[in-house]
């Protein structure tokens, strides 16, 4: 079985693309109670997109399906990487913990999960079936786009306004929110200034 890191992922879904395929060992780490596992510099640099990548992959041996977090660490001079939080059904699958050095595989897949829709989000979508209609519609890349780009903000207040336009611009047929810097790190739970944190 594998084990996606969405709780609204379908299990078992197969790698689709026949990209490369990376090993590598990484030390588990800890941000703000979050267990973190950091792609290493070299293997990050293999992904097809220095944005949010899908990947298929093992942790100890041990199946999974993730999406993949750029770290926000980007522009000359500067060498990117990607992240993901391995869910606690994993790291227990994989005897694996903060701290412990753990075999890794990855492989880019053109096999999306879906995002966990957040409740204020979900909320503001039931309120209009327009949107809703097109959030539906559009692919599951361009739901992570919307996601990634309301949660990545610093206040309560921003948040609310970018699910005010999210609305909007649904409503008006736009599929993608506009001006985004895919490659920012885009949960505020563990980055600073859209960087992940140390």
């Amino acid at each position: 079985m594998v084990i996606c890191e969405n709780i609204h992922a379908v299990l078992n879904s197969p790698v689709q693309s026949p990209m490369t395929l990376n090993y590598f060992k990484s030390t588990l780490f800890i941000i703000n109670s979050w267990v973190i596992l950091r792609i290493p510099e070299e293997a990050s640099a293999q992904l097809p997109s220095r944005g949010i990548t899908m990947v298929s992959g093992t942790l100890n041996g041990i199946p999974f399906k993730t999406l993949l977090e750029p770290d926000g660490r980007y522009g000359p001079g500067k060498v990117s990487s990607h992240w993901f939080r391995p869910s606690k059904e994993l790291l227990i699958a994989a005897s694996a913990r903060a701290g412990d050095t753990v075999q890794v595989t990855l492989q880019p897949t053109k096999d999306w999960v879906e995002p966990e829709i957040p409740f204020d989000l979900a909320t503001a979508l039931d309120s209009s079936p327009k949107a809703k209609s097109v959030w539906q519609d559009i692919t599951p890349m361009a739901r992570w786009d919307w996601v990634r780009w309301i949660r990545a903000v610093k206040t309560a207040d921003t948040r609310k306004k970018h699910i005010l336009v999210a609305l909007d611009k649904l409503n008006r047929g736009n599929r993608r929110p506009c001006c985004f810097n895919r490659n920012l790190c885009s949960e505020p739970h563990v980055s600073r200034n859209w960087t992940l944190l140390d």
